[in-house]
């Protein structure tokens, strides 16, 4: 079968080299995809978020398969379009994907099914919501409520902080994802996320794993979309893991298709664990980036055969075989990310490393210019690894990341410290 992935950063490579694997993938296209997409799918460029356009490339292409990689399409209804258009996709539609795209309505879901979350209240003005910060001081937590590009989210330590998260939110600092903020208790405990795979009804989880948002190492320094990741997580054991798919997924599952908003394709939990009790940090409405990376690695071809019975809604008769295995991916960033960083530096040392089995290296931010490889994002590379242990796992994704030359860049080397 023909099949388009939309979007260009490490996630979508990952998911375009798994389903590659595929033997039934024919052709494989990715719109607009970066230098590594290319050499595994033919890229094209294309207004994702314009449902329309996107019909009339896979009316042209033949393409039978869509699978949507960011929230933003999703969020703009793509995949509505699509299905409207009698094409199989991978993706909720524009209503169930209100699970990201707006935290308030998150809040509503998990009050309507007893879900274990933070205490909240949402806020339309600034004065009422310093307010209630300094009634409930601090540690809290501030989010602007709308899709802010992973930076709308405010773990404020003191109350200066949470009121000047407030005074930036409110000041347009985010757009319209600002116009209304949810205020959250500060959680304790150690975080993982959850992957699950939803038709509508049935449910099938498909991985756990743990990643790392701060800058630096020791988990030092501003926060990120993810400087690497591990899968799976040692702290979803056999018990937490039933607790969060009995307490707050299938719930969240049978909420939404109660509306008449049934949610469709991967749901991408993330959870704060103490004591064995899970409680819901947020939802995202597509794989994370760089849970991704180790989640693919892992699944190989199998992925595309459990995402097409996703947007089939055969879902109930979907198996994964797991290894006994693990997975780790080291995020290569440009120098002064996640601030401002030089565009169009050389990449140099990739060739072979993909040649070694148990090694992947997935691009984010790049592109190829006069046979050279160019950095042109702020997470740029995604040098993955497998190995029976994640100890394994850990000593090649650093020893591959090793023969990387780029001045220009700068990785964490204790990605996986928590479980090692």
């Amino acid at each position: 079968m023909n099949i388009l992935i939309l979007g260009s950063g490490g996630r979508e490579h990952a998911l375009a080299w798994a389903t590659r694997q595929n033997p039934k993938c024919d052709a494989l296209f990715c719109a607009p995809g970066n230098a590594g997409i290319a050499e595994v799918a033919t890229c094209v460029a294309l207004e994702t978020e314009n449902g329309q356009a996107v019909v009339d490339f896979c009316t042209k292409e033949a393409i039978e398969f869509v699978i949507v990689g960011p929230e933003a399409p999703l969020a703009a209804g793509v995949s509505d379009v699509l299905r409207d258009a009698g094409i199989l996709t991978f993706g909720p539609s524009a209503a169930a994907a209100q699970l990201e795209a707006s935290k308030a309505f998150t809040k509503e879901i998990c009050d309507a099914c007893a879900a274990p979350t933070a205490g909240y209240a949402r806020f339309t003005q600034l004065a009422p919501a310093v307010d209630y910060v300094r009634a409930q001081g601090a540690p809290i937590v501030v989010k602007a409520d709308g899709l802010a590009a992973g930076k709308g989210v405010i773990v404020a330590m003191t109350l200066d902080e949470a009121i000047a998260g407030l005074e930036d939110i409110f000041g347009g600092a985010f757009g319209a994802a600002g116009a209304e903020v949810v205020i959250e208790e500060f959680m304790e405990g150690e975080e993982a996320s959850f992957f699950i795979l939803s038709d509508g009804q049935n449910i099938l989880p498909i991985g756990t794993a743990q990643d790392h948002k701060r800058a630096y190492d020791g988990d030092k320094g501003p926060n990120t979309g993810g400087m690497g990741a591990y899968s799976p997580a040692p702290i979803m054991d056999a018990s937490v893991t039933q607790k969060a798919l009995d307490e707050i997924v299938q719930p969240t599952i049978d909420e939404m298709a109660r509306r008449g908003t049934p949610y469709q394709g991967v749901l991408y939990a993330g959870f704060m664990i103490k004591d064995g009790q899970p409680r819901l940090v947020e939802y995202n409405v597509r794989f994370g980036d760089p849970e991704c990376q180790v989640l693919m690695m892992r699944l190989g071809a199998q992925a595309l055969d459990a995402m097409l019975a996703c947007a089939a809604g055969t879902l109930d008769q979907a198996r994964i075989n797991w290894a006994d295995d693990h997975a780790l991916t080291v995020v290569y960033a440009a120098e002064g990310y996640p601030g401002s960083y030089e565009k169009g530096t050389e990449i140099s040392g990739l060739e072979g490393l993909n040649a070694e089995g148990e090694v992947h290296v997935f691009h984010a931010g790049t592109k190829t210019e006069d046979g050279k490889v160019l950095a042109i994002g702020g997470r740029v590379l995604n040098i993955t690894a497998r190995g029976e242990t994640l100890k394994q796992a850990h000593e090649r994704a650093y020893a591959a990341i090793d023969k990387i030359q780029w001045k220009k860049g700068f990785y964490r080397r204790d990605i996986g410290w928590r479980a090692l």
